[in-house]
């Protein structure tokens, strides 16, 4: 009797963080449906939709052996749908002299030779994580256990001085002034769980995707649609 009217959501979206998932789902939102999404990193995502518990899971994980991403982490049951590209890369304050100019690998090899030097890391399972993790090569440096699951919480621990660098995407760099050095442009893709795919909102959010007006918002935000 007093428990407040809680509303199913039309869509169920699990796995990595990206501002970029915003602009595509501002339609449905508009459009009337509501959208929930949990950001728990690709690998969690790819669990939870294999688990039905999503209707996508956003991914970019990359395969060594195969040299593509996302399509061999796909199990039966599962179809990949294409996303848009982002740039990852090593964010710092602006003017630190520990980074300016250098590549990403260099940034790294300098900030693990700086004991002063303090990193912010990614939670695991993120697609990020398997970034940084190659970059670092085994080192856990200072910050490293300080695990945040979005992007803009990795370039907020920098800008506000709680860390010195870590790694996200541009688009967020940019909003919030920091220095960026690009190290990788991932596939930013969705597994989709295929018997959902016949769902209005699941349709509505492919539809999205691919409009003319989701991929103009995409590249002005920084991002480069399939």
């Amino acid at each position: 009797l007093f428990t407040p009217h809680v509303r199913v959501p039309d869509l169920v979206i699990v796995g990595s963080h990206c501002t970029g998932l915003d602009v595509v789902t501002a339609p449905l939102a508009r459009a009337g449906l509501s959208v929930r999404s949990i950001s728990v990193g690709s690998l969690g995502g790819l669990a939870a939709a294999r688990r039905g518990e999503c209707d996508l899971a956003p991914i970019h994980l990359f395969d060594e052996k195969t040299d593509t991403y996302n399509t061999p982490f796909l199990v039966p049951g599962l179809e990949l749908v294409p996303g848009y590209r982002r740039m990852q890369g090593i964010v710092f304050r602006a003017g630190d002299e520990r980074f300016e100019g250098l590549s990403a690998e260099d940034a790294v090899r300098a900030a693990l030779k700086d004991p002063s030097c303090l990193m912010v890391n990614r939670n695991q399972g993120a697609g990020t994580r398997i970034l940084i993790d190659r970059l670092l090569d085994g080192v856990k440096p200072d910050g490293y256990w300080n695990q945040p699951r979005s992007h803009n919480a990795v370039a907020a621990a920098v800008a506000q001085k709680r860390a010195d660098w870590g790694m996200t995407i541009a688009p967020v760099a940019r909003a919030a002034g920091l220095g960026f050095i690009p190290f990788a442009e991932e596939h930013y893709d969705f597994a989709l769980v295929a018997a959902r795919k016949p769902r209005p909102a699941v349709r509505a959010f492919l539809d999205s995707l691919t409009s003319p007006e989701t991929r103009a918002a995409l590249e002005r935000a920084g991002f480069r649609p399939a």
